[in-house]
């Protein structure tokens, strides 16, 4: 847990140091540049809102854009974020919804409380070793039946790869790789999908949907 408070607290200081540059290049825009990544969410909410649990957290929240996209499918959203500066920039923009600060290693949710999960290119960051005690921790506050839907940078090296993300240290994953981590953490795939990247870092863009 030491080495994941370090890294956390890293992330954590980049991200607040860039709050309002982040939400002007992504927030504002609401996914309406993103169509792969828009229907991936959709797809998310529209499963979870057919279910009888409702309850949603999107884990990395940032500023607090896919949250509310969440909660105007009508699903009950609620946003976490490490970042003091993301959660009071969201609860600025989206008065109506309720942002905390979190660690993903300790999320301050129960046991089987959701419906569904959402980690929007919020565990990129993490350190390879790190990564199954996170995926692990979305599966704990999953209900059975519950989904998540987790969207990464893609690569087919056969090992994860660093690279310096303009706001801290990331990793691409290979999708299958990244894949058979969820199962490990107790999650079934029911769905991927991984298109042309957008960016010059060159990376496929990546999202899978899965099941407890």
């Amino acid at each position: 847990m030491g080495d994941t408070a370090e890294h956390q607290d890293q992330t954590r200081a980049a991200y607040d140091g860039v709050v309002e540059l982040y939400a002007s290049l992504f927030a504002d825009r609401q996914l309406e540049t993103m169509p792969f990544t828009r229907t991936m969410v959709r797809t998310f909410a529209d499963l979870v809102a057919a279910t009888e649990n409702s309850q949603v957290a999107d884990i990395g929240c940032g500023p607090g854009h896919i949250t509310a996209f969440l909660a105007d499918r009508g699903l009950a959203a609620r946003g976490l974020d490490l970042s003091p500066g993301m959660v009071e920039h969201a609860r600025k923009s989206f008065p109506a919804l309720r942002f905390d600060e979190a660690r993903t290693e300790a999320l301050p949710l129960e046991d089987g409380s959701l419906g569904g999960v959402v980690a929007h290119y919020s565990l990129i960051h993490t350190p390879p070793p790190e990564l199954p005690a996170l995926l692990a921790e979305l599966t704990r506050v999953l209900a059975p039946g519950g989904l998540a839907l987790v969207s990464f940078f893609a690569t087919d090296a056969p090992e994860p790869v660093r690279f310096d993300h303009k706001v801290a240290p990331a990793y691409s994953w290979p999708v299958d790789h990244f894949a058979d981590l969820l199962t490990t953490a107790g999650l079934a795939e029911s769905a991927r999908l991984v298109h042309d990247p957008r960016s010059e870092r060159g990376f496929l863009d990546a999202h899978l949907l899965a099941r407890r």
